[in-house]
């Protein structure tokens, strides 16, 4: 089986519990996933689910603001370490046989430039042939949806957000 590549992209909800569907049939088949979390600081419940469930994790979790909450220098360290996090998650999966690898939250990671993205990019194109890899985040660049062999854009039709509903643990988060 060849790994193909998929991006879940768009204003809408849904892209990482897209992924995360992706990565429990992964699991349930027997193939090693690794879960990687960008702009996230690993405290939301679907980590806490997929580490009870043995997939493996990992994210930033001293990083808790938002990028435009963040200073300047709060922004180069935070792209240092996302950048250290992204770097040895693509050793792992050239080394310890990982069947999936999902990068959440990714795309806007490389947008922001807090993650290089012809790194990425490089990556994907020499990627091990039987990894099968899942790109989220809003927006993708057209290089990664050019490369893409699934695109799925989440389009927004209503949210409760936008009357004034914050995200609730369990629902959103």
């Amino acid at each position: 089986m060849s790994g193909l590549i998929h991006i879940y992209c768009g204003e809408g909800k849904g892209k990482t519990s897209a992924a995360l569907g992706l990565a429990l049939r992964a699991a349930g088949a027997g193939m090693k996933v690794l879960f990687v979390q960008f702009l996230k600081d690993g405290s939301s419940s679907e980590i806490n689910m997929l580490q009870r469930l043995g997939i493996e994790t990992a994210c930033c979790p001293d990083i808790r603001k938002f990028v435009f909450q963040m200073t300047e220098a709060e922004r180069l360290q935070a792209g240092e370490e996302y950048s250290r996090l992204l770097s040895s998650a693509l050793r792992r999966c050239r080394e310890e046989g990982f069947g999936l690898l999902v990068l959440d939250e990714v795309l806007p990671a490389c947008r922001l430039g807090l993650v290089p993205e012809e790194a990425l990019m490089d990556f994907l194109r020499s990627k091990p042939s039987e990894l099968e890899v899942v790109l989220t985040g809003r927006e993708s660049s057209p290089a990664f949806l050019e490369l893409a062999d699934y695109v799925t854009d989440m389009r927004k039709l209503r949210h409760p957000y936008d009357r004034g509903i914050q995200a609730r643990k369990g629902i959103e988060f």
